[in-house]
């Protein structure tokens, strides 16, 4: 498993040994919820192909929680907040017909995010 390329996952807040068994972790109780959010932005062929595919997820997940931290003001907007945001929304959004399915989606990814997090810094 490899964190290269994966912009919220490569800083030095994370270790790359930690956040494998982080994710590890948070896989093992949240398995559905990361098969759902792989198939609505990957679909099911490019993730049967992607071996780094809960990576992608986790790191997804940590970008809307830091998106949803300037949507909500606690932090400044960046340059580049619009274009992030629209990404996300465009990433998620591919096939949902109401906005209650957008916002369940959204749910799941900032809950994910929580819980990693949170099972990260138990990990210490």
């Amino acid at each position: 498993m490899s964190i290269q390329g994966m912009y919220m996952l490569n800083t030095g807040e994370y270790t790359e040994e930690k956040i494998h068994q982080a994710l590890r972790m948070l896989y093992t109780d949240r398995k559905n919820e990361f098969q759902t959010l792989s198939e609505a932005f990957l679909g099911k062929e490019k993730l049967n192909k992607m071996e780094n595919w809960k990576e992608f997820v986790l790191n997804f997940c940590l970008d809307v929680e830091d998106s949803f931290k300037t949507w909500s003001n606690q932090k400044p907007p960046s340059a580049t907040s619009p274009q992030k945001a629209l990404t996300i929304l465009r990433q998620i959004g591919k096939g949902k017909t109401s906005m209650n399915q957008l916002t369940h989606m959204l749910n799941i990814s900032y809950n994910l995010s929580k819980e990693f997090k949170e099972i990260y810094r138990r990990l210490k």
